[in-house]
């Protein structure tokens, strides 16, 4: 197991309980009440940690080396996904992978970011950092989508969109904010979840939808605090403050009306019991694709557009 800086007085109770059962199996010895306690010890103090978790440590759980990414969640909610490639253009980005599967009976289009599980596939991935033709890629799939009357599933997790001169050179802007009007008018209805990262417009690419749901212990914000950090106080010494300022959790995006519903997670994160969470989010979009499927087209983008609109404060001069 990873465990996270504030997580360290969780890292020395199981030493101890590894410690316990080693010594059990060498000596043949019962350890049984000891294990009772060191697990009662395990289940209270991590209750105590997560009850009140900052900005910063929710960042930072949403970047959890093990916390599950697209294609886990691809791999075991759907069935016979066929992986979709290129954008008929330029190329295939990694960073975004996206194809048709099928949800129970529903045949989908999944779409999702993804980041890489070992060094060298991070670096394949670009660190889930989707380039113009990941986003062009993308709005062709959910024009399939369309075209076949199939529901679309976005899962978000990036960093942010790849800020290299070539991306800027294919117009990574104009790609963007091409996928942002498709999916204001797109006929279908989409589903679109954050489960790790939601990083500006690399998050917003594939962030439009009629219902947009974050899961407990994730952060969606126009900068992270590092960036936002480093531009403000010339250092990153300061993301801890940043991430309280920028107010970028799910309750905040809740709260600001600016995403529909909070999945809850287990407790310690998605990582920590990954089969679990995938029960949750196979059941969450099972309901939620059949009542968006029962209305119509010009409803859903009456609904979606409506929804939009109203979001900010603002006041007539």
């Amino acid at each position: 197991m990873v465990f996270l800086e504030f997580e360290q007085p969780l890292e020395k109770l199981y030493e101890q309980l590894e410690k316990i059962k080693q010594i059990a199996e060498e000596g043949d010895i019962d350890v049984t009440e000891q294990v009772k306690e060191l697990d009662s010890k395990i289940k209270a103090k991590t209750k105590e940690i997560y009850s009140d978790l900052t900005g910063w440590q929710k960042v930072q759980l949403s970047r959890h080396p093990e916390r599950p990414y697209t294609l886990h969640y691809i791999k075991n909610i759907f069935k016979r996904f066929v992986e979709l490639h290129g954008d008929r253009n330029f190329g295939d980005d990694k960073a975004i992978v996206g194809g048709i599967a099928k949800l129970g009976d529903q045949s989908v289009v999944v779409i999702g970011h993804q980041k890489g599980v070992t060094t060298k596939m991070r670096k394949y991935r670009n660190f889930g950092m989707a380039n113009p033709e990941g986003y062009r890629k993308a709005l062709r799939l959910m024009k399939m989508a369309e075209k076949f009357n199939y529901p679309v599933v976005c899962f978000i997790d990036t960093p942010g969109a790849y800020p290299g001169i070539e991306a800027e050179e294919r117009g990574q802007a104009e790609a963007i904010a091409r996928n942002l009007i498709e999916m204001a008018q797109l006929k279908v209805p989409i589903l679109c979840y954050i489960i790790g990262e939601g990083a500006s417009g690399g998050a917003l690419g594939i962030g439009l939808g009629d219902k947009v749901f974050m899961l407990e212990n994730t952060w969606y914000s126009v900068i992270s605090p590092e960036s936002c950090s480093s531009i403000l106080w010339r250092s990153w010494d300061y993301k801890e403050q940043a991430a309280e300022s920028l107010k970028l959790t799910a309750d905040h995006m809740l709260g600001f009306g600016l995403i529909d519903e909070i999945i809850k997670e287990p407790l310690g994160g998605a990582h920590v019991d990954p089969n679990k969470m995938v029960k949750t989010l196979r059941s969450h979009m099972k309901k939620e694709i059949a009542a968006l499927m029962d209305m119509t087209a010009n409803k859903r983008i009456k609904t979606r557009i409506d929804k939009y609109s109203k979001m900010g404060q603002f006041k007539k001069a």
